[in-house]
C-alpha cells in the first residue's frame, strides 16, 4: 500500500485523467441513487445534464429563428439594442413577418400626414411626448402629476434588480423626463438619482411596513416628506405574472441593506400574503386611497392584472356614487414579467393586456368614467407599434420592464430567479454587478426611450395626428381568423374609447404639473 501511494505523484497526466474518470463511474453506479441516467450510463450520463443545461443558449443563437422566441424574439430585441446604442436600427428588404398571422397589427395612415409646423415644440424636441392627461386633477389632490413621457419604468423591486440595475434606470429616466415606479421592494438609495418616481407597495408593504406587517401611514406620510422625488402612489393589487399569489424572497437574499430598506429581519424568510391586510374589500379600498392621498397631498392609483370584472364593476359604481377614487389605473397583462412566478400562473391565470385592458376599459366606459382616469399599460408594449394599439384602445401611458431591462443589457437568460443573473441586472451578486457601467448603461436606457417616443411620434403623424391620445379604434386594424380577416380595434372589441381632451402640446409642455417641474 505504501508503494502504491508514494508512486501516485510520479503518475503521467493521462493517468490522472482515467483515475479521476474511474472515481465518477464508482460514484455514479454505486453511491448516487438520484439520477437512473448516471447510474445506467456513468461518465456518459453527465453529458445528457450539461447539454441540457445550455439547450437554452444554443437554441436562442443558432436554432430559432428571428422571429420564433418567445417572450421576445431576435428582432424585438435586437431592435431595443439597436436603439438603446443609438446604432442603425432599420430593416431592409422588406418585412419578415407574416403579415397574415392571427392579432398582427395594422395601423391606417392618413394620404396627408400632419405635419409639425414651425414653432411647436416638437420642432425642436422630436421626443417630447407627455401624457395627455393629469393625474389626481379630477380629484383635486394637493399635488397633481402630469407624467412628461408616455413611456415609463414598470415596478421592478431592489432586490430583484440589482443596486446597479436600480441606479443607471434611475439616472436614465431622468435624462429621458420619464418616471420610475420603484416596485414593492421600498424606496432604495438607488432610486434617488435625480428620476421621478411613482411609489409602489404591495402586500408586504415594504418600506411602509409596521412591526407586525401591516401598512403604517406615519412611515408613508414621512417617506413622501422627505423624498420630494416621489410624484404618486401605486397600489399593487395583483401583478401578470402571478395574480393572487404572494412572493417570497430567502432569507439568504435579506441583506442588512434590504432589511433596513424593506423593514424586514436580516436572513429571515420574507413572505408576502396574496392577499392585504390593509383592506378586504372595495369599500375599504376607496377609503385607503382617500386617506392615503388626503396625507400626502399625491394622486394615488391601483396596479392589478385583469380576471373577474365583478369587484371592478363595484369599484366603478361606486367611484360613480362617490365622486372619489383611485386617480390612475395601471393594467398589467396575465403574459407575465419580470416576477418569477410558476408556470400555472404564468401562462394560465389573468388575461393577456389586450383581453383584460380592453374587458376593464368597457367597465368605466359604460359608466362615463374614463375621463377620470389616466390609463397606464402595462404587458410587452415597448414598442411602437404595439403602443399605438394601447392608444387606440384607451392607454394614456405605458410601463415597460423587461425592454428596460434589455436596453441595458439584458439578454434574456431567463434566470432572472436564480441569482445568477450573468449580465449583473437580476441578482445580488456584488461580481456581476460589476459589469454594470452606470454612466453607460443610464445613457442607453435614456436613448431607447428617446428613440421610442421619436418613432412613436412618427407613427401618430403619419397617421394624421399631432399626439397618440388622438388615435382612436378604427386607426387599428388586427387579423382576427380566416374566415374574418380583419377588423378595427373597435369591432374586435366591441368598444370606443372616449376622446382625451387635448389642444395641443404646447399646452402640455406649458401645463404646471408637467414631471420633473415642482
Amino acid at each position: 500500500m505504501n508503494q502504491f501511494l508514494n508512486s501516485i505523484p510520479s503518475l503521467p497526466w493521462w493517468a490522472w485523467i482515467f483515475l479521476f474518470i474511474f472515481l465518477v463511474a464508482i460514484w455514479d453506479i454505486f453511491i448516487q441513487k438520484r439520477h437512473t441516467i448516471k447510474h445506467n450510463f456513468p461518465v456518459v450520463g453527465h453529458l445528457r445534464y450539461w447539454l441540457e443545461s445550455i439547450g437554452p443558449e444554443m437554441r436562442q443563437y443558432f436554432v430559432a429563428n428571428n422571429r420564433e422566441e418567445l417572450p421576445f424574439n431576435r428582432i424585438e430585441r435586437g431592435w431595443i439594442y439597436a436603439s438603446a446604442k443609438k446604432e442603425n436600427n432599420y430593416e431592409g428588404f422588406g418585412s419578415d413577418r407574416d403579415l397574415y398571422a392571427h392579432q398582427h397589427i395594422f395601423i391606417k395612415n392618413r394620404m396627408m400626414g400632419f405635419e409639425v409646423p414651425n414653432g411647436h415644440p416638437n420642432a425642436t424636441e422630436p421626443t417630447f411626448i407627455p401624457c395627455a392627461k393629469v393625474m389626481g386633477l379630477h380629484n383635486n389632490r394637493r399635488k397633481p402629476f402630469r407624467p412628461a413621457s408616455v413611456i415609463n419604468v414598470s415596478a421592478m423591486s431592489f432586490g430583484s434588480l440589482s443596486a446597479a440595475a436600480v441606479e443607471a434606470m434611475n439616472k436614465g429616466v431622468r435624462k429621458a423626463g420619464a418616471f420610475h415606479n420603484t416596485g414593492e421592494g421600498g424606496l432604495s438609495p438607488y432610486h434617488k438619482h435625480g428620476g421621478d418616481i411613482v411609489f409602489h407597495f404591495g402586500t408586504g408593504y415594504f418600506g411602509v411596513r409596521t412591526e407586525d406587517g401591516n401598512f403604517s401611514m406615519e412611515k408613508m406620510k414621512l417617506l413622501v416628506e422627505n423624498n420630494p422625488s416621489i410624484k404618486a402612489i401605486e397600489i399593487k393589487l395583483s401583478q401578470g405574472a402571478k395574480p393572487g399569489k404572494g412572493g417570497v424572497l430567502p432569507g439568504a437574499k435579506i441583506t442588512p441593506e434590504l432589511a433596513e430598506i424593506r423593514g424586514v429581519e436580516v436572513g429571515k424568510d420574507v413572505l408576502s400574503p396574496a392577499t392585504h391586510k390593509a383592506f378586504s374589500n372595495v369599500i375599504e379600498l376607496m377609503a385607503l386611497i382617500e386617506a392615503i392621498a388626503d396625507e400626502t397631498g399625491l394622486p394615488v392609483g391601483i396596479k392589478g392584472a385583469i380576471g373577474k370584472l365583478d369587484q371592478w364593476e363595484e369599484l366603478a359604481d361606486m367611484m360613480l356614487k362617490t365622486g372619489k377614487g383611485p386617480d390612475f389605473i395601471t393594467v398589467d397583462g396575465g403574459e407575465g414579467g419580470t416576477g418569477a412566478a410558476p408556470p400555472s400562473f404564468a401562462d394560465h391565470v389573468s388575461l393577456p393586456w389586450v383581453y383584460g385592458f380592453s374587458s376593464l376599459y368597457r367597465v368605466f366606459l359604460n359608466r362615463n368614467l374614463t375621463d377620470r382616469i389616466v390609463f397606464i399599460g402595462s404587458g410587452k408594449l415597448g414598442f411602437p407599434a404595439k403602443a399605438a394599439m394601447a392608444f387606440a384602445m384607451g392607454a394614456d401611458c405605458i410601463n415597460v420592464a423587461r425592454e428596460a431591462m434589455m436596453s441595458i443589457g439584458c439578454i434574456q437568460a431567463q434566470v432572472c430567479h436564480t441569482n445568477r443573473c450573468p449580465t449583473g441586472i437580476a441578482t445580488q451578486s456584488k461580481w456581476l454587478q460589476k459589469g454594470i457601467n452606470v454612466p453607460l448603461k443610464s445613457d442607453r436606457l435614456a436613448q431607447y426611450f428617446n428613440t421610442f417616443r421619436k418613432e412613436f411620434l412618427e407613427i401618430t403623424h403619419a397617421a394624421g395626428y399631432e399626439h397618440p391620445s388622438q388615435f382612436t379604434m378604427d386607426d387599428v386594424q388586427v387579423n382576427v381568423d380566416d374566415n374574418d380577416l380583419n377588423r378595427s380595434l373597435a369591432s374586435t372589441y366591441g368598444y370606443n374609447k372616449t376622446k382625451v381632451p387635448f389642444n395641443g402640446v404646447q399646452e402640455l409642455k406649458d401645463c404646471s404639473y408637467l414631471g420633473g417641474k415642482i
